[in-house]
């Protein structure tokens, strides 16, 4: 096998380590809690704080409506009763009757209000935890898969680190040396040649170059500096 061929397929194995290994850090970075089960879950809470606020409001004008209604009932005795005789004390025992009603029939339409706000805050609650629910059975169905993949990967990216220590034994250390630095200079350090054309740069070859590289030597592109490689 001829030492290009051989760098060609140190450059496959690493194209492919390399692909693996991106893939491995992507999906690591995804393990771990979800950002919309995280936001989901915020929204259920917050919801459900709104709902047991309004509740205790709608529970305190209720207890202050029972309150007035026993004052009322106090006070409309009192006048109904027959003791009281005196014009001005009836007279004052109705406008607090009448103060009395007032102040209840305003804090029944705020109960009612309350009620509607309870009802529909009841029913954000149900949506949002189903929501919630539906969100986390997503997400932890996606993290066995992930964890499967990176086991996987795992494996595969360990296969391909020991046939690639297996390709460097065999080459030359100076050549892995150049190698290594055209991957760094020019992202890939052998070129395929098809058609005459360094695939590389997408140059055409000089006749003795080409030439060169049919007979088998290793040859760099006089336009890129890579190694090319005649398949």
């Amino acid at each position: 096998m001829s030492v290009a061929r051989e760098l060609y397929r140190l450059q496959e194995v690493d194209q492919e380590l390399e692909s693996d290994e991106q893939t491995y850090k992507r999906i690591s970075s995804q393990i771990g809690e979800s950002e919309a089960v995280t936001t989901a879950r915020n929204r259920l809470n917050s919801e459900r704080q709104n709902l047991e606020e309004i509740s205790h409001q709608q529970h305190t004008v209720e207890w202050e409506i029972e309150d007035i209604s026993a004052k009322l009932t106090k006070v409309e005795e009192e006048l109904y009763s027959g003791r009281t005789t005196s014009p001005k004390e009836l007279t004052g025992l109705q406008q607090e009757i009448d103060s009395l009603k007032a102040k209840r029939s305003k804090l029944e339409d705020q109960v009612l209000e309350l009620m509607e706000k309870v009802e529909l805050s009841t029913a954000n609650v149900t949506s949002l935890d189903t929501e919630l629910k539906r969100l986390e059975a997503e997400w932890e169905n996606q993290q066995k898969e992930m964890s499967a993949e990176l086991k996987e990967l795992e494996a595969a990216i360990s296969g391909l680190k020991n046939r690639r220590e297996s390709l460097v034994a065999e080459i030359d250390p100076q050549l892995i040396e150049v190698y290594n630095e055209l991957k760094k200079q020019r992202g890939t350090s052998v070129a395929r040649v098809e058609q005459g054309i360094c695939r590389g740069c997408r140059i055409s070859l000089p006749v003795t170059e080409l030439q060169r590289v049919r007979s088998g030597e290793l040859v760099r592109c006089s336009s890129c500096g890579r190694i090319l490689f005649l398949a």
